[in-house]
């Protein structure tokens, strides 16, 4: 048995629509036990339990906390407690997320005894027809909307942070998860669709609580040589997105509410390792020293995105030479991005699939490369050339190619 955990405010419509998608991938007499702990934060005039039950049928059990005050994504903390005892796992999801069907199932029994967290491939609906996925996590950083946890874990490291809110809180957990020596995992036989509801969101409220969250993140858990590149990496990067989203009074008053919790932050930083994991810089390493070790000398990143800091420094470590990829001929293309969404869709931009060769030189996504994916098996390195096989034949909801979007459709999908 496991428990869905889903938060919501002042969506009935949204979260009514999601109930019901969860119902009819229940519906099957062999679908397994689950249960929804529904955590309604004080909505102006929340749904009764009568009308959540209807939409959810009755194969699923369900339980409605009404909560006083809009608790942020800490709500899930209440509703992880509440969850019944004999689940195992919290399976994450916001109230307008749901699997896309019931694949991840098997995951959560097999998992390896070191993953302490299952991340999803998450979809986003289709723009011009092509389907896009969502921005934001990293490979060991997870995100919010569509995770399955060990309810153990969970509790035990206390759940999400309340002063967070939303945006960043997941980074927190991870960082937590890894310090105790869990691992979070990438599965593509999760999948969720996030039908990401627009509705109530203030852009410069996000980009308050972003730079605001990103850099409590950063002090909490870098060490102390990676401190002030991780601050300068945050403000400089969410000072774009804020440009762009013309967003700039609430990047102001987040860095100001950074400044005034820096003094009494307390400091818990991750060891050199665990770090390069949290940032992804240990995928890429792989992926940068095994391209060394084939006789490459020359590397082209293509669609730079989160944390390609970590991908221009690996590369640089691994004595590879950066090249246009105009110039690049047969070299092999590195996705320098490191949010798994992003990185995906911008390889099959390019009209390649992860690993597989093509004209213009092969197209790596670092981290599928490197293993990071898989919650059944420990990442060794017999593992790591079957799970990226079969990270490329994972099927996906329709086209292969990723959409066509604004620049400002994009810094907002980006911005987390």
């Amino acid at each position: 048995m496991f428990s869905y955990i889903i938060p919501t405010r002042n969506r009935p419509e949204v979260l009514l629509a999601t109930l019901t998608q969860l119902r009819q991938l229940h519906d099957a007499p062999d679908a397994p036990a689950a249960e929804v702990v529904l955590i309604d934060n004080a909505s102006e005039r929340p749904l009764a339990a009568c009308r959540l039950r209807e939409a959810l049928g009755a194969r699923v059990s369900l339980s409605v906390l009404y909560h006083k005050a809009n608790a942020g994504a800490a709500s899930r903390n209440i509703a992880a407690a509440a969850a019944d005892g004999r689940s195992r796992w919290l399976v994450m999801l916001d109230d307008d997320s749901a699997p896309l069907d019931l694949g991840f199932v098997p995951l959560l029994t097999e998992a390896a005894a070191d993953v302490s967290a299952i991340a999803a491939e998450i979809w986003l609906p289709p723009q011009g027809g092509r389907p896009r996925r969502e921005a934001g996590g990293l490979p060991e950083v997870f995100i919010g909307c569509g995770v399955a946890i060990r309810r153990e874990c969970f509790l035990s490291l206390g759940g999400y942070d309340s002063s967070f809110n939303y945006y960043a809180e997941e980074y927190d957990l991870a960082a937590r998860i890894i310090a105790a020596g869990g691992r979070v995992c990438l599965d593509r036989r999760f999948r969720v669709m996030h039908r990401k509801v627009t509705a109530g969101r203030d852009m410069n409220l996000i980009l308050r609580r972003l730079v605001r969250n990103n850099g409590v993140v950063a002090v909490r858990y870098a060490p102390a040589a990676e401190f002030l590149p991780a601050m300068a990496e945050t403000l400089t990067r969410y000072a774009g997105i804020a440009i762009k989203e013309d967003a700039m009074e609430g990047y102001l008053l987040g860095v100001a509410e950074l400044a005034a919790r820096l003094w009494r932050q307390r400091r818990t930083p991750l060891t050199r390792e665990q770090w390069d994991r949290f940032t992804g810089l240990a995928a890429v390493r792989e992926v940068a020293r095994a391209l060394r070790q084939t006789g490459e000398t020359r590397v082209a990143l293509i669609a730079p995105g989160k944390n390609q800091w970590a991908v221009q420094r690996a590369v640089a470590e691994a004595g590879l030479m950066c090249v246009s990829p105009a110039a690049a001929g047969a070299a092999p293309r590195l996705v320098a991005a490191l949010s798994p969404g992003p990185a995906w869709d911008a390889a099959d931009a390019a009209q390649f699939l992860p690993n597989r060769q093509g004209s213009g030189g092969q197209v790596s996504v670092p981290f599928l490369a490197a293993g990071v994916l898989t919650a059944q098996e420990s990442v060794s390195p017999a593992n790591r050339q079957r799970v990226a096989d079969e990270s490329n034949t994972a099927d996906s909801p329709g086209d292969s190619h990723a959409p066509e979007v604004t620049a400002r459709e994009q810094s907002r999908s980006q911005a987390a």
